[in-house]
């Protein structure tokens, strides 16, 4: 087999020396130019990274945790309660667990009021989701049901859910024009409910667009979701 292809590890056992790669799980590299290995024909050395001290490092499970918390708040900002369910996922002690994420917190790395602030602030002007969803999201990431109140209630300002409803249902009325006036409400209203409006509000904020448009015909009953209509935002 031509060298370039050969795996230290067997290369390794197959010499019989101390310490072979089953004992030693550090990584190993080839050492040499690529061009000057192609040139001359010769395989170069290989040179095994990650001393015995940075593996035992590795090993240790609060290291472990601060490497797994660190990677991830990297990717995106997490809630205490997804990194600790991914730490229990690899395998960390609870306990561990606690007192990695504690320090975390106690350093601002970790914080759920400002997560829930800026989670209520980027998912209702990006997507138009009302305080009710915005809660459910919210419970689903583990944030505490009060900072949860905070946040929406510093976010979203007593018209906001109002204002935005009405944004909604402008953007949907052209697609729904030549619908009987009910099930024009239908639909609109499950575009609503499934942004967590209540129906008190669609209702009103749907008879003031159809109403507006001279389209009078408007049932009197609250409207019901819609289940036929696939709103997928």
């Amino acid at each position: 087999m031509d060298d370039e292809y050969q795996d230290p590890a067997l290369v390794e056992n197959h010499k019989g020396g101390a310490g072979g790669a089953a004992d030693d799980p550090g990584e190993w590299s080839r050492t040499g130019d690529p061009e000057e290995r192609s040139r001359t024909g010769g395989p170069g050395e290989w040179s095994r990274t990650g001393g015995p001290g940075e593996r035992s490092r590795t090993e240790d499970p609060a290291e472990r945790a601060r490497q797994v918390c660190l990677r991830l708040l990297t990717l995106a900002p997490r809630t205490r309660a997804q990194l600790a369910d991914a730490l229990r996922k690899r395998g960390i002690p609870d306990d561990t667990a606690d007192e990695v994420l504690s320090r975390f917190e106690d350093v601002g790395l970790i914080d759920d009021a400002a997560f829930a602030r800026a989670w209520v602030e980027s998912r209702h002007y990006s997507r138009g989701l009302a305080g009710r969803a915005l809660s459910a999201e919210l419970k689903q990431r583990g944030v505490a049901a009060d900072e949860i109140r905070a946040a929406i209630d510093e976010r979203l300002g007593p018209d906001a859910e109002v204002s935005a409803a009405r944004q909604l249902i402008d953007r949907k009325l052209e697609s729904t024009r030549g619908l009987p006036p009910e099930q024009r409400t239908r639909r609109l209203a499950g575009m609503l409910a499934r942004k967590g409006y209540p129906a008190g509000l669609a209702f009103r904020v749907i008879r003031e667009a159809l109403g507006a448009e001279g389209d009078l015909a408007i049932p009197e009953d609250e409207p019901v979701f819609d289940e036929a209509d696939s709103d997928t935002e």
